[in-house]
């Protein structure tokens, strides 16, 4: 269904990103695999190739400049320029502090990234699709875009603002053939605490100590699932979450290690 397909992954480089690359790899896609950190993509890239064989297209790209977004978009090889699934899974949360004590540069950060660089993005690849009357653009979203936690305020903002111009895009995208979903996870094991925490290791280690977390392959195969749909389908979210969190605030604290 999806081979030969071309996917372009934003935030390629790790987590979800790189999981869902190998999830839409092992379907035979041809990658576009987008992220600041070039020798990463490229080390995906071989990883890819010698895995499944896949086809890779690799763009050094932070999606908070406009114009480098662009510039990217234009300048992709013709072979390449038609782009079948957009995947929107850059992005970052920075620090844990109250509004009236948090870093401006840490809400820069996570709007830039979260909100305008999904829009730079979206605003770059979506007029071929609409052109070509077919496409998937599949936004991550987060359970921080549903409910508000203790310190979250901007980062959750910014996942609210996600999941509104998902839902815009399915309205503005209404009469066309090209879909769109939102796929959103709660507490996922993956740099996102590290990032959180400014390297922080340990403190990002303890946050995944309280109970098993999502693994970042359970966000790539339902994003897979969604873009799997036959064509008169499509998934509008999809809210995934451990078993042991009911929601952002509700957990059970079963440790790490203990029976599931």
């Amino acid at each position: 269904m999806l081979k030969d397909k071309i996917v372009l992954i934003t935030g390629a480089s790790a987590g979800i990103g790189e999981a869902c690359a190998h999830s839409f790899a092992r379907e035979g896609c041809r990658l576009i695999l987008a992220a600041r950190r070039l020798e990463k993509l490229e080390e995906l890239a071989a990883a890819l190739k010698t895995g499944h064989g896949a086809d890779c297209h690799t763009i050094e790209l932070d999606v908070r400049d406009r114009k480098k977004v662009n510039a990217a978009m234009e300048g992709l090889p013709t072979e390449w320029a038609d782009i079948d699934i957009l995947i929107n899974n850059a992005g970052l949360s920075r620090g844990l502090d109250k509004v009236h004590e948090a870093l401006h540069t840490d809400w820069e950060d996570m709007i830039d990234t979260n909100v305008k660089g999904l829009l730079w993005i979206s605003r770059a690849v979506m007029p071929g699709m609409v052109e070509r009357d077919n496409g998937h653009v599949i936004n991550i979203g987060s359970i921080a875009g549903r409910q508000v936690y203790p310190g979250g305020n901007v980062y959750c903002a910014t996942k609210y603002a996600v999941r509104a111009l998902t839902q815009g895009m399915r309205i503005d995208l209404l009469g066309t053939k090209v879909r769109c979903s939102s796929v959103d996870p709660g507490m996922v094991e993956t740099e996102f605490s590290e990032v959180r925490f400014h390297g922080d290791k340990e403190r990002a280690h303890q946050a995944y100590q309280n109970f098993p977390p999502l693994k970042a392959e359970d966000i790539a195969e339902t994003v897979l699932f969604c873009a799997t749909r036959p064509p008169h389908v499509n998934i509008h979210e999809v809210l995934i979450m451990p078993q042991d969190q009911a929601a952002v605030y509700a957990s059970h604290p079963r440790g790490i290690g203990k029976d599931l």
